[in-house]
């Protein structure tokens, strides 16, 4: 199926944008991605028509709240097939993981338990493990930016007490093999965390057929509003998990001795939500279904096939990250060139990319390089951004030379 890019592009605002007198090529996606029109509607029809705190109270506005906010719910919860009460709302993926480092793993840990990572995670799935007190393990990337199966497999022990492991690198768009990796770890007892923020804008996901633990993704990667997301959780460890937060809204009872708590997954949803989030979200997975997760997905496909050899005719340009299954990023470095002179040299040109570290310190140690450049691809990039791209890359490889 192809898409209509111009169409597509209309339903966006802020593409039309003039950045320093140039056409914005927005290649900043796996950072956070813009939002289309359906959603910018729904956060100012929420906030124009059925502003109010959430349950409890019996006035309309509260009424109108409390029904949008628990459509969005089920909502999100058809979109990843799974059931409402296995959806706990968050600020986002990094929160949904320290939920489960604290609620889920530490009442667990004895010394020297272990969890299991890889060496392409995010900061978000390495730091919560080991405020819960855990050793992190991790699994080596090959020169090609793939996960090394073997040594993960090997580091698989007795003591790995979790799986954490990301869907899809944001550093270098690999996509690993969760379903394969679930299944062998679930073989030794381990259960496994699944973070999928990079994920689920641009693969459709069916979390009970994956059979993770946990999994935790974020609204604004996926054409929804900041500060938002979701964690799955197998409704089996919500129930068995302390809550983390306490206040309004997760207990049953309150007395100054002893407090009870709310069913989940309202036991982990202490004090008033991002209302606003939660039904922005909805909106965007309404717009990315009417598109098509097949059509996305083939879209991205096949501007990375065109940038992929493009970047890599480049004099002096190195892409990291070359896995063999792999979305739309494309991070590189340039000889001369740190990664934060080349991105503030392609602003200049119109083009939005991410430069630094990306919260991937370990990795870029991998690499034996302190950052890169990362351009990275949404449905409404096509083939002109990366030409864009392309022509202010040689701009900055002569200013380097």
């Amino acid at each position: 199926m192809t898409l209509d890019l111009a169409a597509i592009r209309a339903q966006f605002p802020i593409l039309a944008e003039k950045i320093h007198g140039k056409r914005l090529a927005y290649l900043d996606n796996a950072a956070t991605t813009q939002k289309p029109e359906s959603v910018l509607r729904a956060l100012d029809g929420y906030y124009r028509h059925a502003n109010s705190n959430v349950h409890r109270a019996v006035h309309e506005l509260a009424a109108r709240a409390t029904t949008q906010y628990e459509a969005a719910r089920d909502r999100i919860a058809a979109f990843l097939k799974v059931t409402r009460e296995e959806i706990v709302f968050t600020r986002g993926t990094t929160e949904g993981i320290n939920l489960v480092a604290r609620s889920f793993l530490q009442p667990r840990l004895q010394p020297g338990d272990e969890v299991l990572v890889s060496g392409m995670e995010h900061h978000s799935n390495i730091v919560p493990w080991q405020l819960a007190g855990a050793k992190v393990v991790a699994a080596r990337v090959t020169d090609e930016g793939e996960l090394d199966l073997d040594d993960w497999r090997a580091k698989l022990g007795p003591r790995t007490r979790l799986v954490a492991i990301v869907q899809v690198s944001n550093s270098l768009g690999t996509v690993n093999p969760v379903a394969e990796m679930i299944r062998e770890a679930h073989a030794r007892g381990v259960p496994v965390l699944v973070d999928g923020a990079q994920a689920v804008a641009h693969e459709a996901q069916d979390l009970r057929a994956l059979g993770a633990d946990f999994y935790a993704c974020s609204a604004h990667k996926a054409y929804g509003p900041t500060g938002f997301g979701v964690l799955f959780a197998r409704r089996e460890h919500l129930e068995a998990m302390p809550p983390w937060h306490g206040g309004g809204d997760m207990i049953r009872t309150v007395a100054f001795e002893a407090s009870t708590w709310n069913e989940v997954p309202y036991k982990f949803e202490a004090g008033t939500p991002d209302i606003a989030g939660a039904i922005g979200l909805a909106a965007a997975l309404d717009w990315i279904e009417s598109v098509g997760l097949d059509a996305i997905h083939a879209h991205e496909s096949a501007v990375l096939d065109y940038a992929t050899p493009r970047l890599a005719e480049i004099p002096g340009l190195r892409l990291i990250g070359t896995a063999r299954h792999k979305v739309g990023v494309l991070s590189f470095v340039m000889d001369g060139a740190h990664a934060h002179d080349l991105g503030s040299i392609l602003d200049q040109q119109g083009v939005a990319v991410r430069t630094g570290h990306h919260c991937t310190m370990p990795l870029m140690e991998r690499f034996g390089i302190p950052a890169t450049a990362r351009a990275s691809l949404a449905v409404y990039n096509g083939t002109d951004d990366i030409d864009q791209l392309v022509v202010a890359l040689h701009t900055a490889r002569r200013l380097f030379a």
